[in-house]
């Protein structure tokens, strides 16, 4: 697990060397700057290979030019030095992104009766080839036959929205294809040790329950349809992965606590949406659905009231009570069992809670600053307690 420790204070106390602790700063700026390159690296082959598609615009050229990058990285892996892999992994990978997604596009633009097909199985062969040849090792470096194999993910899943759409296929289909999608990009986060792959797997499996972001002019917006049932959603994904997260290795538990970060940030939201508004539960889902199933406003609303009348509503103040509830109990536990992020991500939404509760609930009442002062005295006393005596491990346990 990953800590943070004061290497000077080790060092004083005579925990550590002063070697031990020269080492670990120079690891932690290697890993640190390792990140930064790799993010960069990456931002620049996804930037190229769709502009010089876009460039090119013409499916004959995008496929040479591709195909001539994809050869040059190659030789450049397999003759160059050390010193040029980077630049023969960016080469190979752009070549092999344009001759991806240009068939791709392609296939949508002049082939569009076929297109998801082909695109499904053809994201599934390309997959097996390059995760096949990433396990058993060879031809190339395993982060150009893991980019690849994400590739074929892609357009796999590309072609799976495109055949939803096609057969315009509603009910459960969207939802099953989103966490369809989030077992993938959780799978292929494993297999390649990649945590921010296991962390974007939160984005299609909230939106199974159509929980996400739009865009207006200058803003952006979290949505959350059904804040309660989405809530619920998180806490059991939360649950299940620091359960993992206990029970397998260390490579495992990684990823395991990513992505039960990632829920937990995306359950927080929704437990902002619910403390502002309210939430009928199952109102989008087995209620009155969308409003471009009605003929007009009237109907629509219409049928939201003949639903409300007999579903279970939870109020913004009920909300709001057990979302501090609960966030006051992680940042316990969080604190207790050092997970950094959940603390973390604890701690700054309880802010974001006081805030907005003082100022959407209680601008005008002096009294609730009064007693919110004083019960986060009080609560601040009790962790104390909590931290030195009463959860406090026995003599000789392990921790």
């Amino acid at each position: 697990m990953h800590v943070i420790a004061d290497t000077l204070t080790l060092v004083e106390d005579g925990i550590i060397s002063h070697e031990a602790a020269t080492e670990m700063q120079a690891r932690g700026r290697e890993a640190m700057v390792s990140m930064a390159i790799n993010i960069i690296l990456f931002a620049g082959i996804l930037f190229a290979t769709f502009g010089l598609i876009f460039w090119l615009a013409n499916a004959v050229s995008v496929a040479i030019c591709g195909a001539v990058l994809l050869g040059g990285g190659l030789f450049i892996l397999a003759r160059a030095s050390a010193m040029y892999q980077m630049l023969g992994d960016a080469a190979a990978l752009i070549g092999a992104g344009m001759l991806i997604a240009g068939s791709a596009i392609e296939l949508v633009e002049n082939y569009d009766a076929i297109a998801g097909w082909v695109m499904l199985a053809g994201g599934v062969l390309i997959t097996t080839i390059a995760f096949g040849r990433f396990l058993v090792g060879g031809l190339t470096t395993g982060f150009v036959q893991g980019s690849i194999g994400l590739m074929g993910i892609a357009l796999h899943l590309a072609g799976l929205v495109i055949l939803i759409m096609d057969y315009n296929l509603a009910g459960l289909w969207p939802p099953l294809m989103f966490l369809y999608a989030t077992a993938a990009l959780i799978g292929s986060g494993w297999l390649l040790d990649v945590r921010l792959l296991t962390a974007l797997a939160i984005v299609p499996f909230a939106q199974a329950l159509d929980t996400g972001t739009l865009y207006f002019h200058a803003a952006y917006v979290f949505v959350s349809p059904e804040p309660t049932l989405s809530l619920v959603q998180m806490t059991l994904a939360v649950t299940a992965a620091l359960w993992i997260a206990a029970r397998y290795n260390e490579r495992t538990g990684r990823h395991a606590r990513v992505f039960a970060t990632l829920a937990f940030i995306i359950g927080n939201l929704c437990a902002l949406v619910g403390s502002l508004w309210g939430d009928w539960i199952g109102e989008t889902i087995w209620g009155i659905g969308s409003r471009n199933e009605y003929a007009s406003w009237d109907d629509f609303d219409a049928a939201r009231e003949a639903f409300q009348n007999g579903a279970i509503y939870i109020s913004p103040n009920v909300f709001s009570v057990l979302w501090a509830l609960a966030l006051a109990a992680v940042i316990v536990l969080a604190a207790k069992r050092s997970n950094r992020a959940l603390f973390n991500a604890g701690i700054t939404f309880a802010a974001i809670h006081a805030y907005t509760q003082m100022f959407e609930t209680f601008a005008d009442e002096a009294l609730a600053f009064v007693v919110g002062g004083f019960g986060a005295v009080a609560l601040a006393w009790i962790v104390w307690r909590l931290n030195t005596d009463w959860l406090k491990p026995k003599e000789g346990a392990a921790s």
